[in-house]
């Protein structure tokens, strides 16, 4: 699989990687040994990156990963997020707040130094505050991490944390539904050498074609708990597209997929083939999915007229939704 250098890390990393919130809770029941076989789908499919957080599951995704990392040679890249383990106050983002979620992680994950710690799409004052920056900075001098990074809601997030000489790359919602990244944080990020981690590219699923508006999602997956913000930001969910505009576009997206592809192929490949990007992270809850997702890698770029497509089609029935939100 082609790999791509993850920003200021200077890591080489898998243009597919793994995101692993299934893994961990929020969608659905994920047994421990189907959590394991997705993990070992993925990695013998040439996936090279790994993305959890200290929350999936209050650690569990860590754990599951830990374990799986025992168990293999590779030279795998495993990013990690803290800061959603207490109220969402700036004050709470302090340095010993993070040597203990950063010792927990590392516990979890078993290893000495965590290749990659994210803040966890923190409140927006936290990335103008130097004080927050200068503790990250202190984490990589104590090794406890090698970098840090962001993962965030909107835009404007994403533009000041690039404008920050430490932060290694930025994790941002993108995909044919959610588009507004494209015009200003893509761009940024390649100037300052910092990586894109496309998290949400297949929009919860929805740009996979699968469902209808009779789907019924169960009582633990945010899919049905979520739909209007009420746990967390409604932007992680559908990516904020009400569901039945989101199936219905979806259907119109499923239409322009080429021959031989599957529209969740499509989707990837649009997020892969966009100026900029590192890595995309789609999750999965089966060894079919991780190896489809997987597959996406080597489908040949989307075509000018694909591309014009698919945005008329944001144009016409998402825009309006999402892009001055996020």
């Amino acid at each position: 699989m082609e790999q791509r250098i993850l920003g200021r890390t200077g890591r080489n990393v898998s243009v597919v990687g793994l995101g692993t919130w299934q893994l961990g809770a929020d969608w659905g029941d994920v047994s421990e040994d189907d959590a394991l076989a997705v993990l070992r789908a993925a990695v013998e499919s040439d996936v090279t990156f790994l993305d959890t957080a200290d929350v999936y599951g209050d650690g569990r995704s860590e754990q599951l990963i830990g374990r799986f990392l025992r168990e293999r040679d590779e030279d795998l890249f495993v990013a990690t997020k803290m800061g959603r383990r207490v109220a969402q106050e700036p004050a709470n983002y302090s340095l010993d707040n993070f040597r203990a979620w950063n010792d927990r992680s590392r516990a979890n994950l078993g290893v000495e130094t965590l290749d990659l710690v994210q803040l966890h799409c923190p409140p927006a004052e936290v990335y103008s505050t130097d004080r927050v920056f200068d503790a990250l900075d202190t984490l990589v001098a104590e090794k406890r991490i090698a970098n840090y990074a962001v993962s965030v809601e909107t835009a404007a997030e994403a533009l000041t944390a690039i404008a920050r000489p430490g932060v290694a790359s930025v994790q941002i919602i993108l995909n044919a539904f959610r588009r507004k990244p494209l015009e200003r944080v893509l761009p940024a990020a390649r100037e300052a050498g910092v990586g894109i981690i496309a998290r949400v590219p297949l929009a919860s699923g929805l740009l996979s074609g699968r469902y209808t508006k009779d789907t019924v999602f169960a009582a633990n997956d945010h899919r049905n708990y979520n739909r209007h913000g009420e746990a967390f930001d409604v932007g992680e969910t559908f990516s904020g597209v009400d569901y039945q505009t989101g199936v219905e576009a979806a259907h119109e997206f499923a239409a322009l997929v080429p021959e031989g592809v599957t529209p969740a192929q499509a989707a990837l490949r649009w997020v892969i083939q966009q100026p900029g990007v590192t890595t995309v992270i789609p999750g999965a809850r089966n060894v079919a999915q991780a190896e489809a997702n997987s597959a996406a890698a080597d489908v040949p770029p989307l075509s000018d007229d694909v591309l014009a497509a698919v945005e008329d089609l944001y144009d016409r029935r998402i825009k309006a939704q999402v892009h001055d939100r996020w």
